[in-house]
């Protein structure tokens, strides 16, 4: 590309967005790449301070910023989402259902290591919902070199860097656990919290049933809600450290693989993740998930639903953004409580 004195630029294509902002009112390309200049449009160029303007110069060698982002966005792009249209030299991709976003972060940063490109993403390991934005790709510069667009192809060698997994509607059963409940000598406010949360994702309760604190005939039920179908058991009750507190020990019993008793969240210390040889989860939930706006729960939960399997690694990695400032207007998951962690 070249540049010209804006007053000799007609008849010449513009090989860049040139953007026209206007406080409150409009930030946009006034025009777009490829635009033919015409007499008409210089006083336009002058009125938003452009001077000079770069027009095309025909280099078989150098890509526009346009063709860099298209290229870079391929290099991300993977099934259930899709690409904006380029603007202002930058391609956005959106998701094309309801999903949880992973990342690979190594491939991503090795991208990025490069210079004069860059790709953006949310956090992996986010919720996100169809139509919302993945990430963002463009170049520094108006034009770039091919053979650096080149090299990041190679290193990248056709895989993805992103997925969008999606999220499953399973069916699910609650054991709600206590004397106090089982006597109804209180009203059970646990369980109408942790349905409020799984009707978000449309899953669907298919036993609820409430126990003394009894470990044999919770690990029982546990037992009895597998064998009816549910695809996920969530134990609410009973998961401290007081004598009476019989729920872990009855998860424990009744699965066939303990990944952690405790996460190192708050709130959400006291939680309890267990799996069955086939990869049905049982959960014991801390009474903050009845209380909090946000836990461990909500952070677990999507994961669980688009069966990615839970590790006591990534369970200890949590510890770092694992403390939830508990703000008086919650704007999670835009806020400090846990950022993404690659698998």
């Amino acid at each position: 590309m070249k540049q010209i004195r804006t007053q000799d630029a007609v008849g010449h294509v513009l090989c860049h967005d040139v953007t026209q902002i206007i406080k409150g009112e409009v930030k946009d390309a006034l025009f777009r790449k490829g635009h033919i200049i015409v007499e008409s449009d210089v006083p336009a160029l002058l009125y938003i301070g452009k001077d000079h303007v770069y027009v095309w110069e025909e280099n078989e060698n150098i890509l526009h910023e346009n063709d860099a982002a298209e290229i870079l966005s391929k290099l991300c792009i993977n099934e259930n989402m899709h690409a904006s249209e380029p603007k202002e030299g930058k391609i956005d991709l959106m998701a094309d259902k309801d999903g949880l976003l992973i990342v690979d972060d190594k491939l991503l940063n090795e991208v990025n290591s490069f210079g004069e490109l860059i790709i953006s993403t949310r956090a992996s390991g986010s919720y996100v919902k169809k139509g919302e934005k993945l990430c963002g790709t463009r170049i520094i510069p108006l034009v770039i070199d091919k053979s650096k667009i080149k090299q990041v192809c190679r290193i990248t060698n056709g895989k993805p860097l992103l997925k969008l997994l999606p999220i499953k509607k399973k069916k699910y059963g609650i054991i709600t656990t206590g004397n106090e409940l089982f006597y109804a000598r209180k009203k059970d406010t646990f369980t109408p919290v942790v349905c409020e949360k799984l009707n978000e994702y449309g899953c669907e309760m298919v036993t609820h049933v409430t126990l003394e604190d009894s470990h044999e005939h919770i690990t029982t039920a546990i037992r009895g809600i597998l064998d009816s179908g549910a695809e996920l058991v969530l134990c609410t009750g009973g998961m401290s450290v007081d004598p009476d507190d019989n729920t872990p020990l009855a998860i424990k019993n009744a699965a066939d693989r303990v990944v952690s008793y405790g996460a190192p969240m708050l709130p959400g210390s006291m939680f309890m993740l267990a799996y069955m040889k086939d990869g049905r989860a049982i959960c014991g939930l801390p009474g903050c998930v009845m209380y909090s706006k946000n836990t461990i729960f909500d952070i677990v939960l999507p994961h669980l639903l688009a069966d990615i399997p839970v590790t006591e690694q990534w369970l200890a990695s949590l510890g770092n953004g694992g403390l939830c400032l508990e703000c008086e207007h919650c704007h999670f998951p835009n806020c400090t409580f846990w950022k993404g962690m690659s698998f």
